[in-house]
């Protein structure tokens, strides 16, 4: 039997209209590439595939999501949902009791039965656009670290206390190096 291989949704409700190359919508295959590496840093059993979602939005929807799921009515960089871990609630109040029923999953409800569902990463462009211009790095690499940031908050990782930030940053690097690493090699 032919070993499955990890599933990554797309969705794209945000695409860049600029005319610069920072500004060009990344593909398909490359946001795969991105999520596939952050799997792969996260050290999910090579066994045992995973199913995730990755959706590319704008500031509106993040800022929605970040005040309904969250209680932060601000713009966030990237939102995970995960099926195992739960979230931090930043509201003044208590999270609405139905909150877990609402969540509208892109990914398939019911996912394969040979695939484990880590959930979804929801990343916002421009804010991503805006962060790298603030970092002076090309949108690409920030769009790939808070992918990567994205998954690792699907695995567990958390970035609360000091030691679990380094340990967070350093898969970070770890997955980013891979990324760029291939795409150096892949150009040549």
């Amino acid at each position: 039997m032919a070993r499955k291989a990890h599933r990554v949704d797309i969705t794209m409700l945000y695409s860049p209209r600029g005319t610069s190359a920072s500004s060009t919508a990344p593909s398909r295959s490359w946001l795969r590439r991105v999520a596939l590496s952050g799997i792969k840093t996260a050290r999910f059993s090579q066994d045992q595939p995973v199913q995730m979602g990755l959706v590319v939005a704008d500031d509106e929807t993040l800022q929605r999501l970040n005040r309904e799921y969250r209680g932060s009515d601000e713009v966030t960089d990237v939102l995970s949902f995960s099926w195992e871990h739960e979230g931090h609630w930043d509201g003044d109040d208590d999270p609405p009791a139905d909150i877990e029923e609402d969540v509208l999953w892109p990914v398939d409800a019911t996912p394969e039965q040979y695939r484990y569902p880590m959930g979804e990463v929801i990343v916002s462009y421009p804010q991503a656009e805006r962060q790298a211009q603030a970092r002076n790095v090309d949108t690409d690499q920030e769009l790939a670290l808070l992918i990567v940031h994205g998954i690792l908050h699907l695995s567990g990782f958390d970035h609360v206390e000091p030691l679990e930030e380094a340990q967070m940053k350093a898969k970070e690097s770890e997955a980013l190096d891979r990324i760029f690493k291939q795409q150096s090699h892949s150009t040549k």
